[in-house]
Formats: C-alpha cells, sequence, structure tokens
C-alpha cells in the first residue's frame, strides 16, 4: 500500500510540468512579458521628443476577438506617421493569465509602442494581480513632445486611470484622488494640456458616481484638458458629460473593426473613425 501511495505521490509530482496553467496562477515567467506600460512609454518618450504633433490611436475591449485584434495590428502596421497605442481596457473576459498572453502575443507585433490600461474584466480572479506584473501600476501618466528632456515636462500629458469602483464594492478608493493629486503636484509650464484615458467614464455602472463631479473638478484644474477617452461601452460616442467643454470619448469594441486616430498639434487637436 505504502509502494502504491508513493508511486501515486511521484506521478503527480514529475508530471507538473504537464500542466499548462491553473485558472488563478498569476506568475508571468518571460521578462519581457513584464512592466510592458513602462518600457513602450519609454520607447514612445524617445519617438515623440522632436514632434509638436502627436498621432496616436485608441482602441479597446479586444478581450475575446482575437482574429479581429489580429486584423487590427495588421492594419495599423501598414500605416505611417503613428506614433503609439493606447488600449483602453479589456484585454481579457474572465481575468486569466493565458488571456493576457494571448493579448500580447498579438499587440506586440504592433511596430509601435502600446500601453494598455486596466479594465474591469481584466480585475475578475486574479486577474488583477496578472495585469500588475504584466503592465505595471493601475494608474499611471506619461508626457510627450520636444520638452519632456528639458524641464521634466512634456508637451502632452497623458492620465491614465483606473476607474473600474464597482469590480471592488467600493472598498478602496477608485478613482485614486491621491494619484491624481500627486501627478497635478508635479506639473510644469512644460505640460501645455491634457488628456486623460481610462475604462469607463462617469455615469457607468462601474464608477463611483457618488464622487463623479468632484473626479471633474479635479480633472478641470489640470492644465488644458483637452479631452477624456474611455472603452467599456463598445459603442462610439462623444459626448459632453458635464457640459463644461470637456468631450468623452469611446471607442468601438474591437470586434466592430473600427479605432479612433486622434491628431493633436499645438494649437488643436481632430479625430478619425477609422475602418479595418
Amino acid at each position: 500500500m505504502i509502494k502504491k501511495y508513493a508511486l501515486v505521490l511521484f506521478v503527480l509530482l514529475t508530471s507538473c510540468d504537464l500542466i499548462d496553467y491553473h485558472p488563478y496562477d498569476g506568475r508571468i515567467t518571460y521578462k519581457e512579458d513584464k512592466d510592458i506600460n513602462e518600457m513602450n512609454i519609454f520607447k514612445i518618450r524617445n519617438a515623440c521628443q522632436d514632434k509638436d504633433t502627436i498621432r496616436f490611436i485608441f482602441t479597446g475591449d479586444t478581450q475575446r476577438w482575437l482574429d479581429e485584434t489580429n486584423d487590427f495590428v495588421k492594419h495599423v502596421n501598414q500605416r505611417d506617421s503613428i506614433d503609439f497605442v493606447i488600449h483602453g481596457g479589456d484585454l481579457t473576459d474572465f481575468g486569466i493569465k493565458k488571456e493576457y498572453i494571448w493579448q500580447h502575443s498579438i499587440l506586440s507585433k504592433l511596430k509601435i509602442p502600446y500601453v494598455a490600461l486596466i479594465g474591469n474584466h481584466d480585475i475578475i480572479g486574479n486577474g488583477e494581480l496578472v495585469y500588475e506584473d504584466m503592465y505595471g501600476p493601475k494608474n499611471f501618466s506619461f508626457s510627450v513632445g520636444p520638452s519632456q528632456y528639458y524641464g521634466g515636462g512634456g508637451a502632452i500629458r497623458f492620465i491614465c486611470l483606473n476607474t473600474n469602483a464597482l469590480e471592488y464594492d467600493y472598498s478602496i478608493p477608485v478613482p485614486d484622488f491621491s494619484f491624481i493629486k500627486g501627478v497635478l503636484n508635479s506639473t510644469t509650464e512644460d505640460d501645455k494640456c491634457t488628456i486623460f484615458v481610462m475604462h469607463v467614464p462617469p455615469g457607468s455602472e462601474q464608477f463611483n458616481n457618488n464622487v463623479a463631479d468632484i473626479f471633474q473638478e479635479k480633472i478641470r484644474e489640470f492644465p488644458n484638458p483637452l479631452f477624456c477617452l474611455h472603452a467599456h461601452d463598445h459603442n462610439f460616442a462623444a459626448r459632453d458629460l458635464f457640459d463644461d467643454g470637456i468631450i468623452y470619448y469611446c471607442c468601438d469594441n474591437i470586434g466592430k473593426r473600427t479605432y479612433l486616430l486622434f491628431t493633436v498639434t499645438p494649437d488643436d487637436y481632430s479625430y478619425e473613425i477609422v475602418k479595418f
């Protein structure tokens, strides 16, 4: 009997490598799949340091649409004069590590760098830990433009926020006003304008709408807030949510085979809906 149990234990131990993954395994084993946002922000800054006009793509909710995401990458790679891509979150459906890896294996084929926010689906299960291991902090900001290395700021400041309050049962501060205040305190005269990016907008069932007005008041304190970007709703929209002139742009999900292309100049900005 003892020999039988020993044999079973030996088989279990020696067959561990045969298990592809556990749904709640959050360990990222390959270095190139870690801290993706930080590495790509470095590339974005280098690429944009001498530019006064910035062109970037905004997309989101790629989750289950792997074929469409692959076609998106091929389409973008055929275009010129685009500096980077921002993914508005919901890389995954169930927050599973394998989903994250599938998505990055496709998005990493982009010829230009990309950064990704966390979506509400990305938090499910152990997904938040996987996101942090692969992409980094849930709240982050970066500046691009000709003055980023001369005076510390940049022509355009992007502030990327975790706004998925419902996934935390409002047990932690989402949005994180301490982070927002810290970014505001770090702005310099070189920060000419500000763009805010989030997964869910104020008014969404996921947003903590008890603080929606305070959130918008804080946004207006930043230098020249140009506009806000969000995903989650799966349909394009351009709305002045607070009647203050700050437009919230929502992208389609990638399954609709469109994305938003923004061009920001020293004096203005424009956008177009691109079909692929």
